[in-house]
Protein backbone atom coordinates (compact mmCIF):
# COMPACT_ATOMS: atom_id res chain seq x y z
CA UNK A 1 0.00 0.00 0.00
CA UNK A 2 1.42 3.48 -0.81
CA UNK A 3 0.65 5.92 2.61
CA UNK A 4 1.31 9.52 2.70
CA UNK A 5 2.53 10.01 6.42
CA UNK A 6 1.66 13.52 8.19
CA UNK A 7 4.83 14.31 9.24
CA UNK A 8 4.18 16.82 12.95
CA UNK A 9 7.96 16.50 13.89
CA UNK A 10 11.19 14.11 13.29
CA UNK A 11 10.74 12.55 16.35
CA UNK A 12 7.41 11.49 16.14
CA UNK A 13 8.21 10.62 12.53
CA UNK A 14 10.63 8.18 13.72
CA UNK A 15 8.40 5.46 15.00
CA UNK A 16 5.90 6.48 12.34
CA UNK A 17 7.98 5.56 9.60
CA UNK A 18 9.90 2.30 10.44
CA UNK A 19 6.66 0.93 11.19
CA UNK A 20 5.23 2.11 8.38
CA UNK A 21 8.14 1.23 6.07
CA UNK A 22 8.48 -2.56 6.74
CA UNK A 23 5.30 -3.26 4.65
CA UNK A 24 3.95 -0.12 2.63
CA UNK A 25 5.70 2.53 0.41
CA UNK A 26 5.16 5.69 2.82
CA UNK A 27 6.24 8.88 2.04
CA UNK A 28 6.28 11.93 4.32
CA UNK A 29 4.39 15.31 3.76
CA UNK A 30 5.34 17.74 6.37
CA UNK A 31 2.28 19.81 6.63
CA UNK A 32 2.32 22.33 9.71
CA UNK A 33 1.20 25.91 9.28
CA UNK A 34 0.76 25.93 13.10
CA UNK A 35 4.46 25.72 13.66
CA UNK A 36 5.19 29.48 15.20
CA UNK A 37 7.86 31.10 15.16
CA UNK A 38 9.30 31.09 11.46
CA UNK A 39 12.71 29.97 13.05
CA UNK A 40 11.04 27.00 15.03
CA UNK A 41 9.33 25.85 11.91
CA UNK A 42 12.40 25.87 9.95
CA UNK A 43 14.01 24.01 13.10
CA UNK A 44 11.60 21.27 12.75
CA UNK A 45 11.34 21.01 9.03
CA UNK A 46 15.32 20.53 9.29
CA UNK A 47 15.29 17.69 11.53
CA UNK A 48 12.55 16.38 9.07
CA UNK A 49 15.49 16.75 6.42
CA UNK A 50 18.11 15.38 8.53
CA UNK A 51 15.95 12.13 9.17
CA UNK A 52 14.57 11.32 5.63
CA UNK A 53 18.47 12.10 4.51
CA UNK A 54 19.64 9.26 7.19
CA UNK A 55 16.73 7.13 6.25
CA UNK A 56 16.39 7.59 2.60
CA UNK A 57 12.71 8.50 2.33
CA UNK A 58 10.59 11.44 0.52
CA UNK A 59 8.99 14.08 1.93
CA UNK A 60 7.15 16.77 0.74
CA UNK A 61 7.22 19.96 1.90
CA UNK A 62 3.88 21.95 0.94
CA UNK A 63 4.07 26.10 1.34
CA UNK A 64 4.26 27.15 4.72
CA UNK A 65 1.16 29.61 5.15
CA UNK A 66 0.11 29.58 8.98
CA UNK A 67 -2.25 32.86 7.26
CA UNK A 68 -4.13 30.05 6.34
CA UNK A 69 -4.48 28.07 10.13
CA UNK A 70 -4.95 31.30 11.91
CA UNK A 71 -8.27 31.26 9.97
CA UNK A 72 -8.89 27.82 11.03
CA UNK A 73 -8.51 28.58 14.81
CA UNK A 74 -9.97 32.01 14.70
CA UNK A 75 -12.08 32.62 17.84
CA UNK A 76 -10.47 29.19 19.79
CA UNK A 77 -6.96 31.35 20.87
CA UNK A 78 -7.62 31.30 24.66
CA UNK A 79 -9.11 28.12 24.61
CA UNK A 80 -6.97 25.22 27.38
CA UNK A 81 -4.21 22.75 25.20
CA UNK A 82 -6.01 19.61 23.88
CA UNK A 83 -9.47 21.21 23.43
CA UNK A 84 -11.20 22.43 20.66
CA UNK A 85 -8.74 24.66 19.34
CA UNK A 86 -6.00 21.71 18.76
CA UNK A 87 -8.73 19.43 17.65
CA UNK A 88 -9.59 22.14 14.68
CA UNK A 89 -5.64 22.08 13.86
CA UNK A 90 -5.48 18.44 13.48
CA UNK A 91 -8.84 17.80 11.65
CA UNK A 92 -7.24 20.52 9.08
CA UNK A 93 -3.56 19.15 9.16
CA UNK A 94 -5.08 15.92 8.14
CA UNK A 95 -7.74 16.90 5.67
CA UNK A 96 -4.78 18.70 3.86
CA UNK A 97 -3.08 15.46 4.08
CA UNK A 98 -5.75 13.67 2.54
CA UNK A 99 -6.49 16.39 -0.22
CA UNK A 100 -2.57 15.92 -1.01
CA UNK A 101 -2.82 11.81 -1.20
CA UNK A 102 -5.51 11.81 -2.86
CA UNK A 103 -4.09 14.12 -5.84
CA UNK A 104 -1.12 12.11 -5.77
CA UNK A 105 -2.76 9.00 -6.27
CA UNK A 106 -2.02 7.36 -2.84
CA UNK A 107 -3.77 4.32 -1.23
CA UNK A 108 -4.11 5.65 2.33
CA UNK A 109 -2.83 8.32 4.42
CA UNK A 110 -1.73 8.56 8.18
CA UNK A 111 -0.22 10.54 11.04
CA UNK A 112 3.06 10.63 13.37
CA UNK A 113 0.54 12.64 15.17
CA UNK A 114 -0.36 9.28 17.29
CA UNK A 115 3.57 9.01 18.49
CA UNK A 116 3.17 11.43 21.46
CA UNK A 117 1.77 10.46 24.56
CA UNK A 118 0.40 13.81 24.68
CA UNK A 119 -2.37 13.72 21.84
CA UNK A 120 -5.61 12.07 21.85
CA UNK A 121 -5.19 9.20 19.64
CA UNK A 122 -8.91 8.27 19.65
CA UNK A 123 -9.55 11.78 18.18
CA UNK A 124 -6.91 11.74 15.89
CA UNK A 125 -7.72 8.27 14.53
CA UNK A 126 -11.57 9.23 14.15
CA UNK A 127 -11.37 12.26 12.63
CA UNK A 128 -8.62 10.58 10.44
CA UNK A 129 -11.64 7.46 9.07
CA UNK A 130 -14.28 10.61 8.63
CA UNK A 131 -11.78 12.82 6.88
CA UNK A 132 -10.70 9.20 4.87
CA UNK A 133 -14.38 8.95 3.77
CA UNK A 134 -15.11 12.35 2.61
CA UNK A 135 -12.14 12.37 0.53
CA UNK A 136 -12.37 8.90 -1.08
CA UNK A 137 -9.32 7.04 0.32
CA UNK A 138 -8.18 4.85 3.37
CA UNK A 139 -6.67 6.24 6.21
CA UNK A 140 -4.46 4.33 8.08
CA UNK A 141 -5.40 3.88 11.90
CA UNK A 142 -2.65 3.77 13.81
CA UNK A 143 -1.33 4.00 17.65
CA UNK A 144 2.73 4.29 17.13
CA UNK A 145 3.33 5.18 20.56
CA UNK A 146 1.92 1.84 21.65
CA UNK A 147 4.70 -0.90 22.24
CA UNK A 148 7.45 1.47 23.33
CA UNK A 149 6.78 3.55 20.13
CA UNK A 150 7.67 7.08 22.22
CA UNK A 151 10.69 5.30 23.81
CA UNK A 152 11.30 4.49 20.35
CA UNK A 153 11.38 8.25 18.83
CA UNK A 154 13.70 9.12 21.92
CA UNK A 155 16.23 6.74 21.52
CA UNK A 156 15.85 7.52 17.75
CA UNK A 157 16.18 11.25 17.83
CA UNK A 158 18.93 10.58 20.04
CA UNK A 159 21.15 8.45 17.76
CA UNK A 160 20.51 11.06 14.40
CA UNK A 161 20.96 13.80 16.91
CA UNK A 162 17.57 15.63 16.11
CA UNK A 163 15.92 18.41 17.13
CA UNK A 164 13.48 17.67 19.90
CA UNK A 165 10.88 20.78 20.87
CA UNK A 166 9.42 21.47 24.01
CA UNK A 167 6.08 22.79 23.22
CA UNK A 168 3.58 21.70 20.89
CA UNK A 169 3.66 23.97 17.50
CA UNK A 170 1.37 27.17 17.94
CA UNK A 171 2.12 30.16 19.90
CA UNK A 172 -0.94 30.09 21.87
CA UNK A 173 0.90 26.30 23.10
CA UNK A 174 4.11 28.39 23.75
CA UNK A 175 2.59 31.29 25.43
CA UNK A 176 1.48 28.22 27.89
CA UNK A 177 5.12 26.72 28.33
CA UNK A 178 6.11 30.49 28.91
CA UNK A 179 3.91 30.79 31.19
CA UNK A 180 5.18 27.55 32.98
CA UNK A 181 8.71 28.50 32.48
CA UNK A 182 8.10 31.61 34.46
CA UNK A 183 6.52 30.30 37.25
CA UNK A 184 9.69 27.88 37.67
CA UNK A 185 11.92 30.35 37.81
Amino acid sequence: MKILLHICCAPDATTAYKRLSVEHEVVGYFFNPNVQPLQEYEKRKKAVEILSKAWNFKVIYPPYEPEKWFKVVRGLENLPEGGMRCRACIAYRLRQTALEAKKLGFDSFTTSLTTSPHKDVNFINDIGEKIAKNVGLKYFTSIFRKKDGFLESVRYSKELNLYRQNYCGCIFSLRKEEKHDSVLR
